[in-house]
């Protein structure tokens, strides 16, 4: 698969590192360039590209920024009429202990809406960076299930493909209205692993009763 992520910080690190493993060819870029070269330049099958010419043909978009600079970082790549675009942004306060939208729409539903053309995707944000540069496999044995929420099922099964061949297990969420569901799901994982101190190492998940 032929995959852009916009973003050179932790989780976009984690996504090439985890993408060009698999595979995949991927085109990065970030509003520093020279990060994004540093960052390809350390995974054979990724290369560093400008804004403009991030989109390339490209099979799927993953948005590894902030929500505050989300729309800005995809508007920045022209055209998104018919891309898959995995939005993995939670949007939380700057203390990082609240969400600052959330009930009647959601991070991923208000980037839809400013780029209306894209098929969006919420997946990734209930997942530590930390998770994704180690990989989906813990010490006990489980495996981390990344859950995906869409309007599009073209581009669901887009996410489920690249979350499958990156060893993660998908979790299909229903519609994209349920990222109200998924966003605040991913503030209890980070209040979990910095506010109740349980560190980075972990990830939410259901038990079934057998």
């Amino acid at each position: 698969m032929k995959v852009t992520v916009i973003g050179s910080g932790n989780m976009g690190a984690g996504f090439v590192s985890q993408f060009t493993r698999a595979g995949h060819l991927v085109r990065v870029t970030a509003r520093d360039l020279s990060k994004a070269q540093a960052l390809a330049s350390a995974h054979p099958g990724a290369i560093a590209v400008s804004p403009s010419e991030a989109l390339g043909d490209s099979d799927v978009v993953v948005l590894a920024v902030g929500y505050g600079d989300a729309v800005a970082a995809l508007q920045s790549l022209g055209d998104l009429t018919g891309r898959v675009v995995v939005d993995i942004t939670n949007p939380l306060t700057a203390d990082y202990i609240g969400l600052t939208i959330g009930h009647d729409t959601s991070a991923s539903e208000e980037i839809a809406k400013a780029v209306p053309g894209a098929e969006v995707v919420k997946a990734f944000n209930t997942v530590f960076a930390q998770v994704l540069a180690d990989g989906p496999l813990f010490a006990d044995g489980a495996t981390v299930p990344v859950y995906f929420a869409g309007d599009s099922e073209r581009a669901k099964q887009t996410a489920r493909v690249l979350i499958e061949s990156i060893g993660f297990v998908p979790v299909d969420a229903g519609g994209l209205k349920n990222a109200r569901y998924l966003e605040p799901l991913g503030g209890l994982n980070i209040y979990f692993g910095y506010g109740a101190g349980q560190g980075t190492q972990i990830a939410p998940t259901w038990i079934h009763r057998a």
